[in-house]
């Protein structure tokens, strides 16, 4: 792999690689031992069948998978298979989560437990190359199969739809076409590839921003000149949780070269409890990323394709439980972490804590900063909301033999949301956090904290007097990315 180019074996996919396909100009290309995997899964798919029942290859699916498919009818079935599942409603998902997917089930495939025809591998590769995408609308998933979405995949490769530019002003496209075979059909479309696609964005996400938290909060901690008591080795010692520590050793590190007198005895737990609160988010966002990561280079599919033994398994490695579950945790985590960014907010906005005129303001009866805080509160608000567990849903279908479902599709999509609004608070703390050091005329002396000052300074308006914020909190937004790479 070099910088423009990913080889996609079936084994090694990371979600940073996923992201950066999804949103990148990157080419794909497909490993050899991947396509032979492919390859030979596909030869004993078909042999077995010619012996014995095989799901959705010789039978019907869900509750018909007791109705055998006549030899007869055999090219038809996989056909109206395709045609009757692709049917997904609401908006179509974003660009670079379909493009997640695509690299994802052609990853899989690679992994060499599907049994589909090898011979889609470099269709899926170049549908990725030329930029397209296949029409995928939000609703149709609830964590046991992105059905709708492979079978408007497939469809799209069978030429019956077309294929969507991925340029900004869309239109549909001719695009690289493939004909699955009716015993394929089935084998190609169950896969979760929309859902981990999501996660995986999501899990990168997650990781940068939490790092960008640690930043933020270690600006705010100077301009209010905290404690670093709270973060003392002695400390994490006592209460040895790994991302607690970690956390408290990062803080000591960007502080490490300035130690000021505190101005308190005791600092707020925005910033005295920050590692005992921050450590677990990052514990979770790892876990999740680290389920995501074992997912998308599995071959977890129904049925189960074993080249070794000539055989094939029946099986549920189809529901994502694993990956749900970790993202509700993520979340929740993700919650208490924003809560402490509100606080910490808050004491920005204090004399008490600043030495500065209320809210940062230029004159006694301006409001300054004021409005953000309510800004904040209201990102707090939705990620609250999001942090409900998807997991607690539930779902009987197919005449009652498909009886539960995970909803890890709706976790993913939730922990996307909470994502959104996670970065707009955050920025709402970095920005308050400039004002007071500027309006204090104090730079951190050096390091990474230094970096971070003198990159929010670059970019943030330096005007004091009452004007609209709201350019000041996108600005910031999209500073945050830029803060966690001073942390590698």
């Amino acid at each position: 792999m070099d910088n423009s180019r990913i080889v996609i074996d079936g084994a090694t996919l990371t979600c940073p690689t996923v992201a950066r396909v999804a949103r990148g100009d990157v080419m794909v290309a497909v490993a050899a031992e991947g396509v032979e995997r492919a390859r030979e899964a596909w030869r004993v798919a078909g042999e077995v069948a010619e012996v014995r029942p095989v799901y959705g290859r010789t039978t019907g699916v869900g509750a018909n998978r007791v109705v055998d498919v006549e030899w007869e009818d055999a090219d038809a079935h996989g056909l109206r298979l395709l045609r009757s599942h692709a049917a997904g409603a609401g908006p179509l998902v974003s660009p670079e989560i379909v493009r997640a997917m695509v690299l994802i089930r052609l990853n899989q495939i690679s992994a060499g437990g599907s049994g589909v025809d090898p011979g889609v591998l470099q269709p899926l590769a170049d549908v990725l190359n030329l930029g397209l995408l296949p029409p995928v609308p939000v609703y149709g998933a609830i964590g046991t199969g992105d059905l709708t979405a492979l079978a408007s995949t497939a469809l799209c490769l069978l030429g019956e739809r077309s294929w969507l530019s991925g340029s900004p002003d869309g239109g549909q496209e001719r695009g690289p076409g493939f004909r699955l075979r009716s015993a394929d059909a089935l084998a190609f479309i169950s896969s979760n590839a929309a859902t981990l696609g999501e996660a995986a964005l999501a899990a990168t996400d997650l990781r940068v921003l939490l790092d960008a938290s640690t930043v933020v909060a270690a600006l705010s901690l100077f301009a209010v000149r905290g404690s670093e008591e709270p973060y003392a080795p002695y400390v994490h010692e006592a209460c040895p949780h790994p991302g607690q520590a970690e956390v408290a050793s990062t803080m000591r590190a960007l502080l490490a070269f300035d130690h000021g007198e505190p101005a308190r005895i005791q600092d707020p737990y925005g910033y005295r409890a920050f590692p005992q609160v921050h450590g677990p988010a990052r514990e979770s966002a790892l876990y999740a990323e680290d389920v995501i990561t074992r997912e998308i280079n599995a071959a977890a599919e129904n049925p189960l394709i074993d080249r070794a033994g000539r055989t094939v398994w029946h099986n549920g490695n189809f529901h994502t439980a694993y990956v749900g579950l970790a993202l509700d945790s993520s979340r929740a985590a993700l919650f208490q972490t924003m809560a402490l960014s509100t606080s910490r907010l808050g004491t920005l906005t204090e004399p008490s804590f600043t030495g500065l005129p209320p809210f940062l303001a230029a004159t006694e009866a301006s409001s300054g900063i004021m409005v953000l805080e309510y800004v904040a509160h209201s990102a707090l608000a939705d990620v609250r909301r999001y942090a409900t567990p998807a997991a607690l849903g539930g779902a009987v279908l197919s005449r009652g033999v498909e009886e539960h479902a995970g909803f890890s599709t709706q976790s993913a999509r939730a922990t996307t949301d909470a994502l959104t609004a996670y970065r707009i608070g955050l920025g709402c703390e970095l920005v308050a956090a400039t004002r007071a050091l500027r309006m204090q005329g104090r730079i951190p002396s050096g390091g990474a904290l230094k970096a971070a000052h003198d990159l929010a300074t670059g970019v943030l308006d330096p005007r004091m007097e009452d004007r609209p914020l709201d350019a000041d909190i996108a600005v910031a937004a999209d500073l945050l990315p830029h803060l966690a790479r001073l942390l590698a």
